[in-house]
């Protein structure tokens, strides 16, 4: 089950990657990995995230195919909601709070955006947590 574990944690981390990218970067335009670049430079350090994140869900999927066993769902979602909410909150005090490289929505209101972003992935983390302790008492590990 450790397999299971990791790879739908990577899992989580890839997917909420995309989301991120998808939504915040190219959808609505909010910001770029690199907000303090030019705009070439802006779209590349997106692709350069863009490339991550797709290796990582690469490395889970190759986890998660070799696995022994897949568990209960409450164990793979649980597994997945920790590296969603973890990804999000690691990225959210690094990014937007420490290095302050961009923010979720700049301008007027962003570090309402910003905590709103790291309350999010804290209630993933708490999913998460709550989905993996309940499986592990359907499924104890050896």
């Amino acid at each position: 089950m450790r397999k299971t574990l990791i790879g739908a944690f990577l899992f989580g981390i890839g997917m909420i990657g995309m989301l991120d990218g998808i939504v915040f970067h190219q959808i609505l335009q909010w910001h770029s990995v690199n907000m303090h670049a030019d705009r070439f430079h802006q779209i590349m350090s997106d692709g350069f995230f863009h490339l991550f994140v797709t290796v990582i869900i690469f490395i889970s999927g190759i986890l998660l195919w070799r696995g022994d066993s897949i568990g209960t769902s409450k164990y793979f979602w649980g597994s997945f909601f920790l590296g969603a909410g973890t990804f999000n909150l690691i990225e959210g005090i690094v990014n937007h709070h420490v290095l302050q490289i961009h923010h979720v929505k700049p301008g007027p209101g962003q570090l309402l955006y910003d905590v709103f972003y790291d309350g999010f992935a804290l209630v993933l983390i708490i999913i998460g947590w709550l989905l993996v302790r309940r499986a592990k008492t359907i499924v104890p590990s050896p």
